[in-house]
C-alpha cells in the first residue's frame, strides 16, 4: 500500500509535470515518485562519493605520515606528546574555521578524477602506493 503525500508545486513545475506525464501516458503521481526516487538516489551517490574521498584522503595522509615520521628516542617522547597535543588543538581550530567558512576539500577535488593508471599527486606516490 502506497502512502499519500501532499505537495505544493510552482505552477510552471506543475505544468511541466502534467505535460511530461501526458506525453508518457503515465500518472502525475508515478512521474513524481520516479523523480523523487531519482533525486534521492543521486543524493545518496554524492554522499557515498564524499565518504570515499574522505576515507582516501585520511588513508593517504596516514600513509605519508607513517613513512615520513621517524621514531623518537625515549627521552624526547614526553616533549613530543606535549607538542603533538598543541598541534592537534591548532588542527582542530583550523578545521573549525574552515568548516564555518564552508570551505571543502570536496569542492577542491575535481569531479574528473585521474583515470586508472595515472599518477596520484603528480607522480608523488611510489609504484606500490598506487591503487590497483
Amino acid at each position: 500500500m502506497k502512502e499519500r503525500l501532499s505537495v505544493y508545486l510552482d505552477p510552471q513545475v506543475m505544468r511541466s509535470l502534467i505535460d511530461y506525464a501526458r506525453r508518457r501516458g503515465k500518472s502525475k503521481s508515478l512521474v513524481a515518485e520516479a523523480a523523487i526516487a531519482s533525486f534521492l538516489s543521486r543524493h545518496t551517490e554524492r554522499l557515498e562519493r564524499h565518504v570515499r574521498i574522505s576515507v582516501e584522503a585520511l588513508a593517504l595522509f596516514v600513509r605519508f605520515w607513517l613513512m615520513a615520521t621517524p621514531a623518537l628516542p625515549e627521552q624526547n617522547q614526553a616533549t613530543a606528546r606535549a607538542k603533538g597535543a598543541e598541534r592537534y588543538q591548532a588542527f582542530v581550530d583550523a578545521l573549525g574555521r574552515r568548516l564555518s567558512k564552508g570551505t571543502s576539500l570536496l569542492r577542491e577535488v575535481s569531479l574528473d578524477l585521474p583515470a586508472a593508471g595515472e599518477s596520484d599527486l603528480g607522480g608523488g606516490l611510489a609504484q606500490g602506493d598506487r591503487e590497483s
